[in-house]
C-alpha cells in the first residue's frame, strides 16, 4: 500500500458495496459516477487488491472487498452515530447514563424526578444493563457501577455503600424464632434466598459470622435483587440483601431483620465511573454532585432505619476477602 487511503475513499467504497453500482452510489453521495469510480480505482491501487468484480453496470465484492466492507461499514456507522450525538448535544442537554438494573429501578428511578425538577432543560437517557460501558465505542457519559471499585484507568467516585443483612417477612421470622433464638439454629431451619450477582453472598456471610452447619444454603438462587427481595416479602425464605435496595420494604414493615444480634455488613459498592477526560464535562459534574447529595440524604435515612431496628454495623475495611469470595458484578 503506497499510503493510507483517505476517509473519502472509504465512504465511496462503502456506498458502492452497499448499493451495488457506481451510479446509485453517486446519487447517494451527490457526486458524479466518474468521481466515485476514481475513488474506487485509487483505493484498489493503494491496497494493491481488486475490491470489486465488474459485471456490466453492476459491481460485486471480491473476498478481499467483503472483508474491507465489513470493517469500513462498522467504522462509518460509529462516525455517523457520533455526528448525530454531537448534533443532539448541541441542540439540547442530554445525559447518557448506564446503571445496574436493580439499583436503577429501586434507588435511582424514584429520585430522578428530583434531578429533572432542578434541571428541566436537560434530557436523560438511562440504560439499565448489568455490563460496564465501553466508553471508546459507546455514546455514554458515565456509569453507576456496582462492584469493588477496581476498574483501572477510569475516574472513580464512591457514591453509596452496601448495607447487607438477612431479611425476611415478619411472619417467616416469627415462625423461625418460635423454635429457637440462636442465629445458627435459625438459619439451619430457614430457606436461604441468594442474589446471584451480589458481592456479599451467603457462603461468604456465613463464614464471616462463623455460622456452621447450614446445609441447605442457596436453596433459592435469583439473578436479580428485585426478584430476591420480592420472594422474601412473599414469605419464601430469608434473603441476604442490601438495605439500600430493600429500604422501602423494611421501612413499611414488609421485611424485617432476621435478628438484631447479627448486624449489618457495610462496604463501598456503588460508584460513578467515567473516563478521566469526562470529569470536567458540565453535565457529568452537575449530575454527580446531585447524586452525591441524594446519597447523603439516603445515608441519613439508613441510619434512622438501623437505629430503629437496633442494628450494629460491621465495616469491611479491605475488600480483598470479599473479592476472593465473589468477583461478580451487577
Amino acid at each position: 500500500m503506497s499510503r493510507e487511503p483517505s476517509l473519502n475513499g472509504y465512504l465511496h467504497f462503502e456506498a458502492v458495496a452497499r448499493r451495488g453500482s457506481l451510479s446509485k452510489a453517486a446519487d447517494e453521495l451527490s457526486v458524479s459516477p466518474s468521481a466515485v469510480s476514481q475513488q474506487i480505482r485509487l483505493l484498489e491501487q493503494q491496497y494493491g487488491l481488486k475490491l470489486f468484480r465488474r459485471e456490466g453496470r453492476n459491481m460485486s465484492l471480491t473476498i478481499e472487498g467483503e472483508q474491507l466492507f465489513q470493517a469500513s461499514s462498522v467504522a462509518i456507522r460509529i462516525l455517523r452515530d457520533a455526528r448525530r450525538h454531537l448534533g443532539k448535544t448541541h441542540e439540547s442537554r442530554r445525559l447518557n447514563l448506564r446503571v445496574a438494573p436493580s439499583f436503577g429501578v429501586r434507588w435511582l428511578g424514584p429520585r430522578l424526578s428530583g434531578f429533572l425538577a432542578k434541571n428541566p432543560e436537560w434530557d436523560i437517557r438511562v440504560d439499565a444493563a448489568p455490563y460496564p460501558t465501553d466508553f471508546d465505542r459507546e455514546v455514554m457519559d458515565l456509569d453507576i457501577r456496582y462492584g469493588l471499585g477496581n476498574w483501572a484507568g477510569y475516574h472513580l467516585r464512591p457514591i453509596l455503600p452496601d448495607l447487607v443483612l438477612p431479611l425476611c417477612s415478619p411472619a417467616y421470622r416469627d415462625r423461625l424464632l418460635a423454635e429457637t433464638s440462636d442465629p445458627d439454629s435459625v438459619l439451619q431451619e430457614a430457606k436461604l434466598i441468594d442474589s446471584a450477582r451480589a458481592l456479599c453472598q451467603w457462603d461468604y456471610w456465613l463464614a464471616r459470622h462463623e455460622i456452621a452447619g447450614v446445609s441447605n444454603r442457596k436453596s433459592i438462587l435469583i439473578n436479580r435483587s428485585s426478584m430476591a427481595i420480592q420472594l422474601a416479602v412473599d414469605g419464601m425464605g430469608v434473603v441476604l440483601e442490601s438495605l439500600t435496595l430493600a429500604a422501602q420494604e423494611v421501612r413499611s414493615g414488609a421485611l424485617v431483620p432476621l435478628t438484631p444480634s447479627i448486624g449489618v455488613v457495610s462496604f463501598p459498592a456503588y460508584w460513578v465511573v467515567c473516563p478521566n477526560r469526562y470529569v470536567n464535562r458540565r453535565i457529568v459534574k452537575v449530575f454527580t454532585d446531585w447524586l452525591s447529595a441524594a446519597a447523603e440524604a439516603h445515608g441519613r435515612d439508613m441510619q434512622k432505619l438501623i437505629r430503629r431496628h437496633k442494628l450494629t454495623i460491621q465495616e469491611i475495611d479491605g475488600l480483598s476477602e470479599l473479592a476472593a469470595s465473589n468477583e461478580t458484578e451487577v
